[in-house]
């Protein structure tokens, strides 16, 4: 039986969660903040994290217009008990992951 494309992507971030043991959470998400795909732990919400990406996307995305900056590749953020990193996914979507406080950037940067 061939899977669904929903779970193809969820299968996706759980490959880059085991070659990236410092992500603990991802999705995927619409600029609309729909959840297309999710391997996040069962106390997250996933409409919360979905609606949260889509906003900071669309904000970030104003931003580097308003700034000159170009096209939004990524939002990046740092609380005391750890990352929250968000990369544009083409036209459509966002990749959300969350990071331990300890995580070694490069590498999750380089596996998303």
């Amino acid at each position: 039986m061939s899977q669904t494309r929903s779970e193809q992507l969820v299968n996706r971030l759980r490959s880059m969660q085991a070659a990236a043991p410092d992500i603990e959470a991802s999705a995927i998400v619409s600029v609309d903040g729909l959840i297309m795909a999710s391997a996040l732990p069962a106390d997250v919400e996933e409409d919360r994290v979905s609606a949260m990406s889509a906003a900071m996307l669309s904000l970030g995305e104003r931003i580097a217009n308003e700034l000159g900056r170009g096209g939004l590749e990524q939002v990046y953020i740092k609380g005391n008990a750890g990352f929250i990193v968000l990369t544009s996914v083409g036209a459509e979507a966002v990749l959300t992951a969350l990071a331990r406080q300890d995580a070694k950037l490069g590498l999750i940067f380089l596996e998303m």
